[in-house]
């Protein structure tokens, strides 16, 4: 027995029970109003019959089993006035209401079974009162009438649950929607966190160090100044080459935080214009190769520089090397090296140590479709590779 109570959606279904029940009622009354003793007991059957079809949703929700029982009366009280006396075919019209009740309730293989024992239960009264021919004519229009009562209550459950898993889909899109946005904010929280981190690095690891050493410089500077004049010249020259130094490291952050497009000339214009425009150490010297023509997204843009920006200055701060080069190949397939002779690092240990510019470059590439390679060792330099997957190209 299907889990869902209750009656058929839509107007026309009660409609349609209203008139064969007030057909019913109205034909007993004009054909038994002569005989005293068939007519009371008809509309006392006819109003259980209507009191029990009025009480069946209530009951059927609060016990599973009371269809079957409910079934079981109105099967009989239908029955048992097609005996009355003829003309009483007209009784059979119940049963199309009983059609539309049982593919309510039960599975469609099942409800088919109950309607097809319906027609014996027609025909067996209709042919004892009117004979062969008659009860096979009237069978077959009642037959046809409790199918198509039956096939639109049918209808109108399927039509109503598909409504009802319509409306699951839309909670649950809806609240995956919200997931899906509260998860956005938390990630958004989450990088604006970690980029606080990287500068507060960068803050701690560039300029406040090169501070540090202005403030030892000033002092050095000052005690010569009274020992030894001739020394102060060398010390306010060391203090000018800081204080440039650090003037070049917040220049940078300060362009990382900026919100304009830095590419909008395009990848290549820009990455030259930023290594021109970089103060690099004199002992390093940096070469660029750039081939290609092919177009980028501005999103693969943005963050193919910011990874480049970012590479140059590991090589400046940690790398110790000479020679560094930048190679951009922009034609199919699309990859980026950068490259330099320094001193390298242990891959392992920095990945253990969770390094922001390690993990921050591998998101970026990640949000834009790239691979990100690091190939160095103690001693051997360093080589970071991007390159777009061809399937994406």
């Amino acid at each position: 027995m299907k889990s869902s109570y209750g009656w058929p959606s839509g107007l026309a279904y009660y409609i349609s029970c209203g008139l064969l029940y007030g057909a019913a009622l109205l034909r007993s009354i004009l054909l038994y109003y002569p005989l005293a003793d068939t007519l009371p007991k008809t509309l006392v059957m006819l109003g259980v019959w209507l009191a029990a079809f009025l009480t069946e949703p209530a009951l059927s929700r609060r016990w599973r089993w009371y269809f079957i029982a409910y079934l079981i009366i109105q099967t009989g009280l239908a029955f048992a006035m097609l005996f009355n006396p003829e003309p009483s075919d007209f009784f059979a019209l119940l049963f199309c209401i009983l059609s539309a009740q049982v593919m309510q309730h039960f599975k469609t293989r099942t409800g088919v079974l109950c309607i097809a024992l319906f027609t014996p239960l027609t025909f067996f009264p209709v042919w004892q009162n009117a004979g062969l021919a008659i009860a096979i004519a009237e069978s077959l229009i009642y037959i046809a009438a409790n199918a198509l009562l039956a096939s639109y209550a049918l209808a109108s459950l399927r039509e109503r649950g598909a409504r009802s898993e319509n409306l699951a889909t839309m909670q649950e899109l809806d609240k995956a929607n919200r997931d899906l946005q509260a998860y956005a904010k938390k990630l958004e929280q989450l990088t604006v966190a970690r980029e606080r981190n990287r500068l507060a690095r960068e803050l701690h690891d560039s300029v406040t160090q090169s501070i540090f050493s202005m403030t030892l410089t000033t002092q050095s500077a000052l005690l010569l100044l009274d020992r030894d004049s001739s020394r102060v010249k060398d010390q306010l020259a060391r203090l000018e080459e800081l204080a440039q130094s650090a003037m070049a490291e917040m220049q940078t952050l300060i362009s990382e935080l900026s919100p304009q497009k830095i590419t909008e000339g395009g990848l290549a214009p820009a990455l030259r214009k930023h290594i021109a425009e970089r103060r690099l150490p004199e002992s390093l010297s940096v070469s660029v190769e750039i081939e290609g023509s092919r177009s980028l997204t501005p999103a693969e843009e943005q963050g193919l520089f910011r990874m480049i920006q970012e590479s140059l200055n590991n090589i400046v701060k940690h790398a110790a090397a000479t020679q560094a080069s930048l190679r951009v190949h922009l034609d199919r397939p699309c990859w980026i090296e950068i490259r330099d002779n320094g001193q390298g690092f242990d891959l392992g240990q920095a990945q253990q140590r969770g390094g922001v510019g390690l993990s921050s470059m591998r998101e970026r590439a990640a949000e834009i479709g790239w691979t990100l390679q690091v190939i160095t060792s103690p001693g051997s330099g360093t080589c970071i590779r991007l390159e777009k997957p061809e399937a994406e190209g």
